[in-house]
């Protein structure tokens, strides 16, 4: 517990990373798994093929694999930027995390009743009418326990962001105490799993709180 103590501002500043990053890779996965989709139901073949394509390349592909390609095959083709392994560690969660939601999003509006697309249809409304006014905002409130899942995986899947040159976020904590400052493994470990059962349990139990209010009475 000493060492825990001892350095909790480091384990402090590791947490606070850890949550900025995860609040924009939630956010990126969330409006980018969204859009896929709704490409996944488009009665336009090609989106259908890409949010196919998608889902079957990044579900199907370790996240290592896919934050080794971001990290190391960009640089390659000419990019960089500033931050650049930060937004590459955001990058690589949102393309691996976004494939999950957009199955979450699939199944919510395939959950929805075939009458309810019919009725919107017979009053005229488009596809995008349709979907936006009354498909979705029903598969929304149906796909709230598996998006929780999916984004509590995604804050543990974090953690790998780290081993990718990350500084600040809290698993990168775990090289500073032992390599820099020769600490031993296990106090360090344990007061990063504490760090991540902070980030995870409350955010559990506000999707619990979540799901119950916006619960479909059946």
């Amino acid at each position: 517990m000493n060492v825990i103590i001892d350095n909790i501002d480091l384990f402090w500043d590791g947490l606070l990373g850890t949550l900025m990053i995860c609040a924009y890779a939630a956010v990126g996965s969330l409006v980018l798994g969204v859009v896929l989709g709704i490409f996944r139901v488009s009665p336009v073949p090609p989106l259908r093929w890409i949010g196919q394509a998608w889902v079957t390349v990044f579900r199907n592909c370790p996240l290592t694999v896919v934050l080794f390609f971001c990290a190391f095959g960009l640089p390659e083709l000419g990019v960089d930027f500033p931050d650049f392994y930060l937004w590459v560690g955001i990058l690589g969660l949102v393309l691996y995390t976004s494939a999950f939601v957009c199955e979450a999003v699939r199944s919510g509006i395939n959950a929805v009743q075939p009458g309810q697309a019919e009725a919107a249809r017979a009053i005229g409304l488009t596809f995008t009418q349709s979907l936006g006014l009354i498909i979705l905002p029903q598969a929304l409130r149906t796909v709230v326990p598996p998006l929780g899942s999916v984004l509590i995986a995604m804050v543990k899947n974090s953690a790998l962001v780290g081993a990718f040159g990350v500084g600040g976020e809290l698993f990168a904590t775990v090289d500073t105490l032992t390599s820099a400052r020769g600490l031993p493994l296990i106090p360090v470990l344990v007061g990063v799993a504490i760090g991540y059962l902070i980030i995870t349990l409350p955010a559990g139990a506000l999707l619990g709180l979540l799901e119950r209010k916006v619960a479909i009475a059946r």
